[in-house]
């Protein structure tokens, strides 16, 4: 029996044996498990022992539901564990996620893939809002500013919208809370130097409450250019405005400025100038950057969020958020670099002068209530999700080549000087995207230890393009498209005892059939409807040790249908006929054998192929079939060990391994599998001060980040940082 056929029959034993238990009124289902039975797959927290599996799912679920609770392989990196593992910014943070493999290179800073899926089909959100431009939106920020990241596995568009066929990751920032008064100061030095800020105080005896959060960052390793500054701000006011009614109003801004951004290394090449098998690197050229003395990339951001709740009855609750998202993006730079004349010389191509002015407007109204449903415990949750997505580009390229030049010592070169470039802004397209969504979510106890989770998600997508260039057949004036896709998922939990569950799951999702909606256009969508992804999990989840360890596991198979593809009979036509799939399984297990020793680790298999993929190779229309998709590994690991063997003093080891990508889909080019170590060590020195030390990529590993038919973006080199943290 096949991965696919096991999955629904396990799916379907169990849909049947609780319609069966549904019927029957068990009068033995008095324990928790029972009132708040669950649905969960992955969970990883730095502290297994403190939160452990009933430890709120957070943004997986609107009705307020456990890990234990939710129908999904889920996964929380709580604050804690944030600082615990030394995690710098978002993407540092996703180490702590089964399965992420992840970069962060100028061009698409949100490179990320998860179960099968890279960036395109997959939700990158921020506070639960996407943008519709997660890949290049997505850029990595400083955790500082983090209170949490979510991610959960697999089919979810029932949750956000169109997207996440691979799944969605959540990054949740700090707000103003009734946690009490705080603040911290942070600095530190070394490869990635910081000073940070933490405020909260509390006025009119706790109505009122007011947190600032801060961070700026200095300098750069090579791989993200000659230089960098960041900072990140987040605001919050929050307003008790009676017992019942409470009002938080959030503003954050991001800016970063990258100096001459490294766009990559090129690798060597054979004698005929092409290249294939495994990636092969000069040490001579590593550190070297290619691009113009005056290249950069540089994003502004700001989010305002309007955040009203209301408790309108003991288990009746009504959220309302209002936002707006503004953003403009900078890129001066010359991105492609090939080595020529048996690989002694460089030649540079690609310049590009790229501006994106993007504004995003949303409303998102939920009301949740806890009642009964024929005599058993039922929870519900609805709401209206509205948004207005407007984002106009202003590319201007020029392909080149501008020169060849020496590999070790290339010749210098500014942006405006590269024949045919030229300053100012044009427009090209303008994206007016228009979303319309009623969501429903239920978890209902059926009885015998069994629950049923439901969501249901349907959208009103409207999508017009606005040309501002010259008109072509295959770029009108007008490109005018709508969508109405319809998701959803049916999950079931058994509780086998007070500490093991087991589940089944099926989810669905709907994303465009090639790019992005808040950039794609005629060429990508034409007359094309979105592609449909669904997903078949089961898994478990076991508790151990009297709650001090706990494991998950969980198996999954995901397709997607009707992906934009070369037509095999004429490949000057695309046709939405491609199919995508992944099987995979991941496991998760925390054990804290003592007092002073916390161990963690993760495990995630991903078996991604092509099913039906056709593109153009030459004059010829190549089948893809079998193929794995680029930069998807097979295996993807990951373990920590912390020891406290003083009360003031703790040590720290972690390890990551993930294996090999290829580079095209072809799969004739590929990177081998990596290890990268890290260690840390943190002291007390009082009750408020506290230095640690941090040393990433311990064995300086060369690796790439992301594996690339034209140009390999390589991995951060061994880096260590110092800090001192100080509560006062």
């Amino acid at each position: 029996m096949n991965f696919r056929h096991s999955l629904l029959s396990l799916a379907c034993l169990a849909l049947a044996s609780s319609a069966a238990l549904a019927q029957q009124d068990n009068k033995k289902d008095t324990s928790k498990s029972d009132s708040k039975a669950s649905l969960e797959a992955v969970l990883v927290t730095g502290h297994a022992a403190q939160t452990g599996l009933d430890a709120d799912a957070g943004s997986s679920s609107r009705l307020g539901l456990s890990l234990r609770e939710t129908p999904a392989s889920v996964s929380v990196v709580d604050r804690s564990t944030i600082e615990a593992r030394g995690a710098v910014d978002t993407q540092d943070i996703l180490k702590s996620v089964p399965g992420v493999s992840f970069s962060a290179q100028p061009g698409s800073p949100g490179s990320v893939f998860y179960r099968g899926f890279g960036a395109s089909s997959l939700a990158q959100l921020y506070n639960g809002i996407s943008v519709q431009y997660d890949a290049i939106a997505a850029r990595p920020v400083e955790s500082w500013i983090v209170e949490r990241v979510e991610a959960i596995g697999g089919a979810s568009s029932f949750l956000n919208g169109s997207g996440a066929v691979g799944g969605s990751i959540n990054v949740i920032t700090k707000l103003a809370d009734a946690s009490g008064d705080n603040s911290r100061l942070r600095f530190a030095v070394g490869d990635r130097p910081q000073v940070a800020l933490g405020l909260q105080r509390s006025l009119a005896d706790g109505r009122h409450v007011l947190r600032l959060d801060a961070a700026r960052s200095d300098g750069a390793l090579w791989t993200q250019g000659a230089d960098r500054e960041a900072h990140q701000v987040a605001a919050s006011w929050r307003a008790r405005l009676t017992p019942a009614l409470s009002h938080t109003l959030a503003l954050e801004t991001q800016h970063e400025k990258v100096s001459r951004p490294y766009w990559g290394t090129p690798m060597q090449r054979a004698a005929d100038g092409t290249v294939s098998g495994e990636l092969q690197f000069n040490p001579a050229l590593l550190g070297i950057n290619y691009n113009v003395l005056d290249g950069r990339y540089e994003q502004d951001v700001r989010w305002l969020r309007s955040i009203t709740e209301w408790q309108l009855a003991p288990k009746t609750r009504f959220t309302h958020t209002l936002y707006h998202y503004d953003a403009l993006r900078d890129f001066e730079n010359l991105e492609v670099y090939t080595l020529r004349n048996a690989n002694t010389q460089v030649q540079r191509s690609e310049a590009l002068l790229q501006r994106h002015d993007q504004q995003v407007w949303g409303s998102r109204s939920e009301l949740s209530h806890s009642g009964m449903l024929a005599g058993r415990r039922s929870d519900f949750a609805a709401g209206l999700d509205w948004s207005y997505n407007r984002q106009t580009r202003f590319p201007r390229s020029v392909s080149g080549p501008f020169d060849t030049t020496s590999a070790t010592l290339p010749a210098e070169l500014l942006f405006y000087q590269l024949p045919g470039m030229s300053s100012g802004y044009a427009p090209g397209a303008t994206n007016l995207l228009r979303s319309l969504a009623l969501f429903a979510e239920n978890r209902t106890v059926l009885g015998g230890g069994y629950a049923l989770v439901s969501a249901l998600r349907w959208d009103r997508i409207s999508l017009d393009v606005r040309n501002h260039r010259t008109v072509t057949a295959t770029n009108p004036a007008l490109f005018t498209t709508r969508f109405t896709p319809m998701t959803g998922r049916l999950g079931l939990v058994k509780d086998i005892s007070k500490d093991w569950q087991v589940y089944a799951q099926a989810s669905t999702a709907a994303d465009p059939p090639s790019g992005l909606l808040a950039t794609a256009g005629f060429s990508a969508l034409r007359d094309f409807d979105l592609t449909r992804g669904r997903q078949f999990e089961v898994g478990s989840k076991l508790g151990f040790d009297q709650g001090r360890g706990q494991a998950t596991l969980a198996l999954y198979e995901i397709r997607r249908k009707n992906l934009s593809m070369t037509d095999p009979a004429d490949r000057t036509r695309v046709i939405p006929i491609g199919e995508q799939s992944s099987q995979g399984v991941e496991l998760t297990a925390g054990w804290q054998p003592a007092q002073r020793w916390n161990l963690q680790a993760q495990l995630a298999y991903t078996k991604a192929r092509y099913e039906n993929f056709v593109e153009s190779s030459g004059t010829s229309a190549v089948s893809r079939a079998g193929n794995t998709p680029p930069n998807v590994p097979t295996w993807v690991a990951g373990a920590w060990i912390n020891w406290q063997p003083l009360d003031t003093l703790g040590l720290g080891l972690d390890w990551r391994y993930v294996g090999r990508r290829f580079g095209n889909t072809a799969n004739t080019l590929w990177d081998g599998a990596y290890h990268l170590l890290g260690a840390q060590a943190t002291l007390k020195l009082d009750r408020n001060t506290t230095l640690k030390a941090r040393v990433d990529n311990l064995t300086d590993r060369v690796y790439a980040a992301t594996v690339s038919a034209s140009l390999p973006y390589l991995g951060a080199p061994r880096s260590v940082q110092a800090s001192i943290d100080w509560a006062f």
